[in-house]
Formats: C-alpha cells, structure tokens, sequence
C-alpha cells in the first residue's frame, strides 16, 4: 500500500518524526535520523480544544480532579492529571485526503502509563495551544516533570510523551493497544532483510550505508483489520524495550531478531532516559526505511527532510494471522527500580 507522504517536519523541540525511525527498539539509544511529519494537507482545519481552551493560548491552568481530554478534529485523547497518563487515543475518522481510518473511529492505544516510583506531578498545568498544535507539562516532588505534545493531524508524526526526573533515572512506560490494534511483524521488511534501499544506494548488496542508503532491518507496525491505510509505530527516543518473555514462543519472535525477540501483541513495556521520549507515527512515516539516530536528551533537533530519498515498504493489507505477534499480553515488568 502507498499512503501519500507528508512534508513537512512537526516542529517539536525534539522533532518527533525524528523518533519515529528506530532500525531496532531494543537496547535503542535515542533518534536523530531525519524524517517526515505531519503534512500541512493532513492536518487542515485541525487544532485542539483542551480544558475549555482553544485556538492560542499559552499559559497556566489548574489541574484537574480527573482526566481531561484532548479534542481534535482528527485525533482525541484523555490526560490522567495525576501520572501524565494517556487513555483512549483515538483517530476520530474525520474526512482528510491522508485519512488512515477510512472514515471510521479508530482506537490506537488503550493507555500509555509511566510509573513514577514514589513521585508526583503537583503544579498547575502549563497549556500551550497553537494553530494544530498543543503542549501539555506539569511538575513535581524530586524533580519530577512530564510533557506531551501532539499534533492535531490525519497522518505523520503526531505524539509523543517526555518524562524527566532530578535523579536522573529511567521512567518505565507501559502501552497497552486500543480494541482492534496489534502488533506485527510487517512481511514487506521481512522480505528484504539485508537489502540496501535508497536513493543514494549503488548495490542492493552492499549499498554502501550513508544517510540516504540503508540496510533493512525487521519492522514492527501497528495495524487492525478494517482500516488498507492504517499503519502506527512506536517511536523511542533514548528508550529500551523491555523483552517479555511470555510473549515470545511463536515462529517470528523465536527468530530472535531485535524488533520481534519477546514481543506482544498488544502490549509493550518501554525504560525512557530522564530527558527521553516515547511517542508514535504513523503512514509513510510507520514504514519507511531509515537510519537509527544517536542519542539526544537535551536541546535535539529536527535534521534534514528526507523528501523521498529513503524506500518506503509499505505494509500487507489485510495482516497475516503467522505476522501477528502473540500472545496479547504479559505479566512481566510492570514495574521496576530503575538506574540511569
């Protein structure tokens, strides 16, 4: 499948759509690979209405009792006020010509819950809303902080979650995948596994490896079974993906390949760098070839656009049942005492 590919970058401090790219999520040490967000045609006419705010406002407001949500027109999540926790991402199938839904309401993921050990987020909430774009933070005890910025569009890179604490220590965050969501092990990488694709490559076999020729690694996406164009990919930046074992004795995760090794299908368990970032992408952006970046955790930016110098794969429409990664979910690491 080929869903049209966006533009221009989503202009986060830390450059979402750089996230987006990891060639391996375990043992990932951080992004900096340049990439595609949200194009200006997927996200016409969207923007957020948050605590009774909307348009432009930058400024302080009281938190909430409970969750509160993020409305777009094409993307709507709650805030649990307490953690930073996300609940009930959803695409909300408004028209746009990047549409991934096909029109529907889609749930993306169930929940995104950091485990703050001990701390907690204590200040009012600090609201930034501008033009397609909100940003949400909020402090607290040990230095604790938390920010989400999101960006109301049909397609691209449009989330992600920063968490940071004075100690300097990792924050575990748990996904859990909205009704319909899973997890795969997209065929169309698999495929080629090894290759060389680019624009700047002269060999298939030997490329050789630059910015704009790079060896295919697994892939793994997010799909459902309503939507051809729906893709999504988790997008860690400075993150390691904890392995769960429980989830890894079909055929594609006991190939022990990096991206598959241990993995659920509905559920992943991500250790963030104080600094770091867990966020998503989506279309074009879920399935194209890149490098792995280096490591940012202060003052990142945005790199170089890609502008279709790098192969997009794709990914097979409906999934098959052998690429669905198994089970759904574990018991495993919840939970954790973590070190820098």
């Amino acid at each position: 499948m080929n869903v049209k590919k966006p533009r221009h970058s989503f202009k986060f401090r830390t450059a979402i759509t750089v996230v987006a790219l990891a060639a391996s999520a375990v043992g990932f040490a951080g992004m900096t690979a340049p990439a595609q967000a949200a194009s200006s045609s997927g996200c016409e006419g969207g923007g957020f209405t948050v605590l009774g705010k909307t348009a432009q406002f930058n400024s302080t407001v009281p938190a909430p009792t409970g969750r509160f949500l993020v409305q777009g027109k094409y993307v709507q999540f709650e805030v649990d006020p307490t953690n930073f926790a996300i609940h009930n991402y959803t695409f909300t199938g408004a028209a746009n010509d990047l549409d991934l839904t096909g029109g529907r309401v889609t749930p993306v993921f169930e929940s995104k819950i950091p485990d703050h050990r001990g701390l907690a987020l204590t200040s009012d909430v600090s609201l930034e809303l501008t033009d397609t774009d909100v940003q949400l933070n909020r402090t607290g005890t040990g230095g604790l902080s938390m920010k989400i910025q999101a960006k109301d569009c049909a397609a691209g890179g449009i989330f992600q979650m920063e968490p940071a604490r004075g100690d300097g220590t990792r924050t575990r965050i748990v996904h859990r995948l909205g009704t319909g969501a899973f997890y795969f092990d997209n065929a169309n990488f698999r495929a080629h596994l090894g290759e060389f694709r680019g624009s700047e490559c002269t060999s298939v076999q030997t490329g050789p490896a630059s910015q704009f020729c790079v060896k295919v690694t697994p892939r793994v996406n997010i799909g459902n079974d309503l939507s051809e164009k729906f893709v999504v990919r988790d997008s860690p930046q400075v993150a390691t993906r904890i392995l769960q074992p429980e989830c890894g004795p079909d055929f594609t995760n006991s190939l022990g390949l990096s991206e598959t090794r241990d993995h659920c299908g509905g559920m992943t368990i991500w250790d963030v760098a104080s600094g770091g970032r867990m966020g998503m992408v989506t279309g074009e952006d879920a399935t194209e070839v890149a490098n792995p970046a280096t490591n940012c955790t202060q003052n990142c930016q945005a790199q170089n656009q890609v502008k279709g110098r790098l192969d997009d794969l794709g990914f097979p429409f409906p999934v098959a049942e052998g690429s669905r990664l198994t089970p759904r979910t574990s018991t495993q690491g919840l939970t954790a005492a973590l070190t820098p």
